[in-house]
């Protein structure tokens, strides 16, 4: 198969080519730059002008957590807007390695109901390979995934022997091709999580060169304390770290001012990066609502806590204020009907006025799983802190098939995060599209260690996106045309990636 895109103007590359250019692909790779007009392919494109770049990657995905990279092949969400390479298991939740059959780190994302077949990465990713996604896909192993079975989902320290186990559990999954490591460590089963433990993982992740990524603890007031923590332990172990979705909170902004400027002020070799969106929201499960002190015990406690005709009144009174209409119930697995609906929205259908009471019947009704949008970030400092060298961008999104109801999760960005940068970078003169561009190719190609990625040069893969201003024309996934002119192309060319230890 042959691949012939002409008319297009080039960034993302080491050399400097003249306007207009022609780009020849042949089989998965880049074969020719330049004049030719002479050339004839299987498959002809005319870019119209259009700038090419390397495909997009997306550092923080979230559509193995709704395992719909099981029913969404096509993940077209994502190649509509140039993404052509996603990583999975992130803050903490991964679907491989998994001990004893168990994928209770993902329910904060999705209702599980199928037969898991597999327990090691090896198999998981063999399991893909027989389906693949349009899009390229690689995953971490979830810190929270392996610790829950070894803990029998308690919250506790972990024995001498258990951490020996994880160890060797940590050690395997990369051998078998996980990137690294994440964390979640906002979340309940996590959050009391020792610093020696994480010292010890991160260690052994820096010793394959992998990538450890972490969802802090505090993501608003006291985010600095966490940004301190994850900057003493990549300092103490080497590691390669990257920050999830570190954006800034309404009310917390001097705390996070502080913690990029910690961020900053790293020695230049440093392989310490964040990843951010473009938007006003945050994904948050529902649980994380409620008081810091009802939240201990895993989720079936949790859900005791508010059922408690002693408790509820104590958590009724300490529920945060929450603008109605700034509160999306995103997604909501036990009844999808309600996916998409404001705090207002709920209020009329459950017949109460007064936003706690809506917010604490919400969380009865749902037991408490269901993912909420909530409009909590400082866009004006957000739009500052998208022009540092550290900031990578991500979705921290899914992809979903155009029927499913959890479509409206899709309004958290994962539809357009980088073409909104993109746009947003020029039209507030925040860089250069150049480097715009290598935020969302070459850094994170870097980041993952993925070879002949991330830039158009011959020989290298051909993952290619074609755009124009915020909309893409063209995405092209292993020298096949995955996306062209508003319509996903019907073919599956994506590859597991798997890290090389």
């Amino acid at each position: 198969m042959t691949l012939l895109i002409k008319n297009v103007n080039i960034v993302g590359s080491e050399e400097k080519f003249p306007r207009e250019t022609d780009v020849f692909v042949n089989g998965d790779k880049i074969s020719a730059i330049g004049n030719l007009s002479s050339k004839s392919a299987d498959v002809v494109v005319d870019g119209n002008g259009a700038y090419l770049s390397p495909g997009f990657i997306d550092l923080n995905t979230d559509s193995d957590h709704f395992l719909s990279i099981f029913d969404d092949r096509a993940q077209e969400d994502f190649i509509a807007q140039g993404v052509t390479t996603i990583l999975g298991g992130m803050c903490g939740a991964s679907l491989a390695p998994i001990l004893y059959g168990g994928l209770e780190s993902i329910r904060k994302w999705t209702d599980i109901r199928m037969n898991v077949n597999w327990h090691r990465v090896e198999e998981f990713l063999a399991l893909l390979e027989k389906k693949p996604l349009a899009v390229n896909f690689a995953t971490l192993a979830g810190h929270s995934t392996i610790r829950r079975e070894l803990a029998n989902d308690c919250i506790r320290d972990l024995t001498k022997n258990e951490l020996a186990v994880f160890g060797e559990t940590l050690e395997r999954a990369m051998r078998e091709g996980a990137m690294g490591l994440s964390t979640g460590l906002s979340y309940v089963h996590c959050r009391e999580t020792p610093y020696s433990e994480l010292k010890f993982l991160a260690k052994i992740v820096s010793a394959h060169k992998g990538l450890y990524a972490t969802h802090l603890k505090n993501i608003g007031t006291d985010v600095d304390e966490s940004v301190a923590e994850a900057i003493r332990l990549a300092k103490e172990t080497g590691v390669n770290t990257l920050i999830s979705h570190l954006v800034p909170i309404i009310g917390a902004e001097k705390d996070y001012e502080a913690a990029i400027e910690m961020i900053e002020s790293l020695p230049k070799n440093s392989n310490f990066h964040f990843d951010i969106y473009p938007h006003h929201t945050t994904a948050r499960a529902l649980y994380t609502f409620l008081p810091a002190w009802a939240q201990n015990g895993g989720q079936e406690m949790m859900v005791h806590n508010i059922e408690d005709e002693w408790l509820r009144p104590k958590i009724f009174r300490e529920l945060p204020d929450v603008n109605p209409d700034d509160f999306i119930a995103a997604n909501v697995p036990c009844d999808p009907t309600l996916s998409g609906k404001s705090l207002k929205d709920l209020g009329e259908l459950y017949g109460i006025k007064k936003p706690k009471e809506v917010l604490l019947k919400l969380m009865r009704v749902t037991a408490l799983s269901a993912i909420v949008l909530y409009k909590e970030v400082n866009y004006d400092l957000l739009k500052k802190v998208l022009k540092s060298k550290r900031a990578l961008i991500a979705s921290n999104a899914a992809s979903f098939k155009k029927e499913d109801p959890r479509k409206m999760f899709k309004s958290k960005g994962s539809f357009n995060t980088f073409t909104t940068f993109l746009s947003l970078t020029q039209k507030e003169n925040l860089m250069s599209l150049e480097e715009a561009v290598q935020k969302i190719t070459l850094e994170p190609a870097r980041k993952l260690h993925l070879e002949n990625r991330g830039v158009i040069k011959e020989g290298f893969i051909a993952d290619l996106a074609a755009f124009k201003g915020d909309e893409v024309k063209l995405t092209v996934v292993g020298g096949n045309v995955v996306y062209r002119d508003g319509a996903f192309q019907g073919w599956f060319p994506g590859r597991i990636l798997r890290h090389k230890t």
